[in-house]
């Protein structure tokens, strides 16, 4: 079998492109769908059973629209909110961002001092926590932090700039007072302003993003489902946005690169 179906990646807008990109640079050969639900974002500040709801409808979408052999979840507030559940819904295999992120994180931090940032819904649902107690770790000391307005200035496009330095200088006080040596971004779309973030915490902490440890993980689950195409061309790719397809293309370039110059419309139906 040459395994030629997709892989399938979500997010609620941008910030998944990051893992998407990862899993491309490590699997040229695989074909990708990502879905980019722009018309719903930020996940952050809602409840986290709508966003479970979300999150179960893109799935099913995917599987039955695209017939993706595999499913990344590239949101951590969705994967905070679905993850689990959506393990025992679907057949194919599931993978996340929260626990490959955190075991980067350990892999890193030479004082055990670890800080995590992520948006409302990631930070409250206490994901973090949970993924770093189960890797068994002792002596790790961990600040979670939630920031709320990051994702808007990526989805807008915006990386720098004084408006978001004066944010990321309010927000990340509390990281900076707890002498992290390592600070985890826990939300996909926090690469695109690792610039601003780095230069804030000081260039003596590490940040981590979970995107290349998640495109590992990716290829260990194929490998071990015995997924993995056959076929040694450069896999396909496909970009899907539930809002403004031009806007979606025209900021995802800017993000991404020159493979995302368009992009397919999905509209959906209001959940029951």
């Amino acid at each position: 079998m040459p395994n030629e179906q997709p892989i399938g990646i979500f997010d609620s807008g941008f910030g998944g492109l990051t893992v998407a990109r990862a899993v491309m640079d490590l699997l040229p050969s695989e074909n990708v769908v990502y879905f980019g639900d722009t018309d719903r974002y930020p996940y952050g500040p809602r409840p986290l059973s709508e966003v479970r709801d979300f999150a179960i409808q893109i799935t099913n979408y995917l599987i039955r629209e695209h017939d993706v052999k595999l499913l990344v979840v590239a949101c951590n507030t969705a994967a905070a909110a679905a993850l689990e559940d959506l393990a025992t819904l679907v057949a194919v295999p599931i993978v996340g961002v929260i626990s490959p992120g955190a075991q980067a994180a350990v892999d890193v931090s030479q004082s055990g001092r670890i800080g995590v940032i992520g948006t409302v819904g990631t930070i409250n649902s206490g994901s973090y926590e949970r993924a770093f107690q189960e890797i068994s770790v002792q002596d790790i000391e961990l600040s979670c932090l939630a920031c709320p307005g990051f994702v808007e200035f990526v989805e807008k496009g915006e990386s720098s700039g004084e408006q978001l330095l004066v944010l990321a200088e309010r927000l990340l006080a509390p990281i900076i007072a707890a002498d992290v040596d390592t600070l985890l971004l826990g939300c996909t779309h926090y690469p695109y302003l690792a610039r601003v973030i780095g230069h804030v915490v000081g260039k003596e902490v590490v940040l981590v993003s979970s995107a290349d440890e998640t495109a590992f993980a990716v290829a260990d689950s194929l490998k071990e489902m015995n997924l993995t195409t056959t076929d040694e061309k450069l896999g396909k790719r496909m970009f899907i946005s539930s809002g403004d397809v031009s806007w979606f293309a025209e900021v995802g370039q800017r993000l991404f690169g020159p493979e995302l110059e368009s992009a397919h419309p999905h509209e959906w139906n209001p959940l029951p």
